[in-house]
């Protein structure tokens, strides 16, 4: 068996942190990213770069894989350029919000124990927030436990089934900034915000969790948002 791990690593502050607590377990790192036809796609890809710089992960352990049928499917503002990204709304408004993209998790998941089965990885990291998020459904524990015993169902008897290990799944966004504070994650290197790639607009979902976290950890936020 080997002791590589796979991390989903989007480029955002959640993923950065899993990819750190990765590292601190002593992992070897293999990084997933997924580009989906999101507004901000080259700017994410260019922070999972930045990441992967960080933690010394090998060119060979980087993985960028594009999936634009979710973008051809539509139904999300993340994919839909039609659709606006929601701005200055509750963030405890309930229901699905138009940001969430449609069993996108799922994909990303199932494309990393595709990896794992021919890096004989036996575990999957992610970043996933179940408690402080704002209603996607498939950041739950319940829907990760679901598709790990669906990826062992569909392994051939010699591989291994990964555990998908979500070390965050239940921590606000604040004891996630000060996890990250705690191990050193490059936050300076992420990137959160829906809708823009210059600097960070501030005003859309993503935006003021991350905010919010920040404020509520006594924690400087590093990256540039508009008006700051």
């Amino acid at each position: 068996m080997s002791d590589t791990a796979i991390v989903l690593a989007s480029g955002g502050m959640d993923s950065c942190v899993t990819v750190g607590l990765a590292h601190e377990a002593g992992h070897e790192l293999a990084l997933l990213h997924v580009n989906y036809g999101q507004r901000t796609e080259k700017r994410e890809v260019e922070a999972f770069q930045a990441i992967a710089d960080h933690y010394g992960v090998p060119k060979d352990r980087r993985l960028v894989v594009h999936i634009g049928f979710l973008q051809a499917i539509g139904g999300s503002a993340l994919t839909d350029r039609s659709i606006p990204v929601p701005e200055d709304e509750p963030l405890d408004r309930g229901g699905i919000p138009i940001s969430y993209v449609p069993q996108r998790n799922g994909n990303l998941l199932f494309i990393a124990a595709a990896w794992a089965d021919v890096l004989r990885a036996t575990t999957i990291w992610t970043g996933m927030v179940e408690e402080d998020s704002i209603g996607y459904p498939d950041c739950r524990r319940a829907f990760c436990d679901a598709v790990e015993r669906a990826i062992g169902a569909g392994n051939h008897d010699e591989s291994p089934d990964p555990r998908i290990i979500t070390p965050l799944i239940h921590l606000t966004k604040a004891e996630i900034v000060r996890a990250g504070a705690r191990i050193g994650a490059p936050f300076h290197l992420t990137w959160s915000c829906y809708q823009r790639e210059d600097v960070a607009c501030g005003r859309c979902d993503s935006c003021r969790l991350r905010l919010r976290g920040f404020q509520q950890a006594g924690v400087e936020d590093p990256i540039p948002y508009e008006g700051r």
